[in-house]
């Protein structure tokens, strides 16, 4: 009878060191239907998206003073080639609403967010903008 050469055991991983959690923030188009994981729902659009009713949105906050001024959005008109200048502009409107800022962080703290906005080109828009200032703060 032979006997087999026993299988050296691999040695087991270090335990994994408890990391800080990142706070999920996604951003949704308003026209599609709320899931389960959305968290707390934010409308970031300054206008009410349009053919949408109130009761449908299933909202949690609407801070109008963080969307970007109608004199902004206008210039901007979701034009590719303006979005580094878009983004200049619109933090330097958000400089003036710190209180506003202040309460949005304090209602998503440590909780799963989705930002909620009717725009098509979500990588192009402030609901973008917004989110990464709401990231590097936390």
């Amino acid at each position: 009878m032979t006997r087999r050469a026993a299988t050296p055991r691999k040695a087991a991983p270090p335990p994994a060191r408890a990391r800080p959690r990142s706070r999920s923030i996604a951003i949704k188009r308003v026209y599609e239907k709320p899931a389960p994981d959305d968290g707390v729902r934010i409308l970031v659009d300054r206008l009410w998206p349009r053919g949408l009713a109130k009761a449908a949105l299933k909202l949690d906050a609407w801070p109008r003073a963080l969307a970007p001024s109608n004199e902004l959005r206008k210039w901007y008109a979701h034009d590719a080639k303006k979005f580094e200048e878009f983004r200049r502009r619109y933090h330097d409107e958000l400089a003036g609403h710190d209180d506003e800022l202040a309460q949005l962080r304090s209602l998503i703290k440590g909780r799963a967010v989705t930002l909620l906005t009717a725009t098509h080109e979500l990588d192009l828009s402030h609901a973008h903008v917004l989110r990464e200032l709401l990231k590097r703060r936390e």
